[in-house]
């Protein structure tokens, strides 16, 4: 039985057979930028626009098992396509269109997984301004993981506020600005205090 990563691959092949853009996000994108965890599916996001999702969604019906008998209008509906695999792996692909979610996509990176393997990935600020803006008790997690593993001095907070702020904003919930600024603050503490451990 094909691994999370290879029926990635193939996904990923897939969409690029097609010339269409997408990363990968979700669970994937946070065994490259956080602390790894098991994750049984797959999530990204793919630019189809607003009015033109139809051929996206009726080419990867025939290709993928719909996860729902409803699954192509949920998925133009909620804009979220819900897919798996011949062997079972949850697929979870965003029909997306706002400026930020163009902005991840045109920024991500080829990252490896596996000998042989590249999967086009968020940034690590982008899946933070994701991760920020959901707001529920696993992504704060994730978050925090994100944060130590890669250092809060070795991020661009300036485009993570940049674009994290009206997203806040749209939401009417300050509190996901002042979660992340609370959870910056605590890590750098952590990072300050390791220093001066080291240092003696």
């Amino acid at each position: 039985m094909k691994d999370l990563v290879e029926e990635a691959a193939e996904l990923q092949a897939l969409l690029e057979s097609k010339g269409w853009d997408f990363c990968f996000i979700g669970g994937l994108a946070i065994q490259r930028w956080s602390e790894p965890r098991l994750t049984k599916d797959m999530d990204l996001t793919m630019i189809t626009g607003f009015g033109d999702e139809e051929p996206f969604v009726d080419f990867l019906l025939g290709h993928y098992t719909p996860r729902r008998s409803d699954a192509r209008d949920f998925a133009l509906f909620h804009r979220v396509l819900l897919l798996q695999t011949a062997s079972g792996i949850g697929i979870d692909i965003a029909l997306a269109g706002l400026p930020f979610e163009e902005l991840a996509v045109r920024r991500s990176i080829l990252v490896d997984y596996a000998p042989g393997i590249k999967l086009r990935t968020c940034t690590a600020e982008d899946l933070i301004v994701m991760k920020a803006f959901a707001d529920r008790p696993q992504d704060r997690l994730d978050l925090r993981g994100i944060l130590v593993r890669q250092g809060t001095g070795n991020l661009d907070w300036n485009h993570i506020w940049k674009y994290l702020t009206p997203l806040a904003e749209v939401k009417e919930s300050p509190a996901i600005l002042t979660h992340l600024k609370a959870l910056f603050a605590e890590v750098r503490a952590g990072e300050a205090n390791l220093s001066r451990a080291i240092r003696g």
